[in-house]
């Protein structure tokens, strides 16, 4: 794909998401919400990137199955423009953190977009790697439910049956499209070391073990939340 059609593509992503969060601001908010308008805006744009590119994803390597077999080379202008849309939202959203939140706040999350940003812009500009990346964006069918669950918390739904099942859920797609997708791609890096430059293979090495720790931080922090302290909870309602 030329590097025009690829700019093109990244920048009325961009835009397209700019406008997705626009639309938000028109829409009814819970109360509770309004004490922070941004950061509900901000998490429904995810939302919304999630449910899209989770959906592309999987859709890519059903109707270009071939695609699994060689995640280096073979591409279908499908996954190619999914990649490209996707590198356009993480800079719509790295753009709204900077312009609305301190760094302080934010530095994690804008270290994880500099490092996808770049990681998918190798391989849209390359033209390869793009399955690889595809796979990455397994991941965001968990982020559909990890979003979720911070909308119906901001909505003070947190005790709610709909958001004990998006937790369930939430968990076990963690497990399923994060953690074992990192897992994979991790192994399948060192295995075809010998087909990857150096360069992006270091840029992978590094984007990787850095994902990996996030995550792996980030499922404590829903387990202690979502699981450890409910548990305790009962145990505490039991005793008096």
């Amino acid at each position: 794909m030329e590097f025009n059609s690829v700019i093109l593509t990244v920048g009325c992503s961009t835009a397209f998401f700019k406008l997705v969060n626009c639309g938000f601001n028109h829409l009814p908010i819970a109360e509770t919400a309004r004490r922070n308008v941004w950061k509900w805006r901000n998490i429904s744009t995810s939302f919304v990137h999630s449910l899209i590119t989770g959906v592309w994803a999987v859709l890519c390597f059903y109707l270009h199955p071939q695609m699994a077999e060689d995640l280096i080379e073979t591409h279908s202008v499908f996954s190619h423009a999914l990649v490209s849309v996707s590198i356009g939202y993480f800079i719509y959203d790295f753009l709204d953190m900077i312009l609305n939140q301190k760094i302080s706040q934010s530095w994690e999350l804008l270290f994880h977009h500099t490092v996808v940003i770049t990681c998918f812009g190798i391989a849209v500009l390359s033209c390869r790697y793009v399955g690889f990346a595809v796979v990455a964006l397994l991941v965001e069918i968990n982020s559909v439910f990890l979003h979720l669950r911070q909308v119906l918390r901001m909505a003070s739904m947190g005790k709610t049956t709909l958001y004990r099942v998006n937790s369930m859920i939430n968990l076990g797609t963690y497990v399923i499209f994060r953690i074992n997708t990192l897992a994979w791609m991790t192994r399948w890096l060192v295995l075809n070391r010998d087909n990857v430059p150096l360069f992006s293979y270091t840029v992978g090495s590094v984007g990787l073990a850095i994902m990996t720790a996030m995550n792996i931080v980030l499922f404590y922090r829903l387990l202690r939340s979502d699981f450890l302290k409910s548990s305790r909870e009962v145990k505490k309602e039991k005793e008096t």
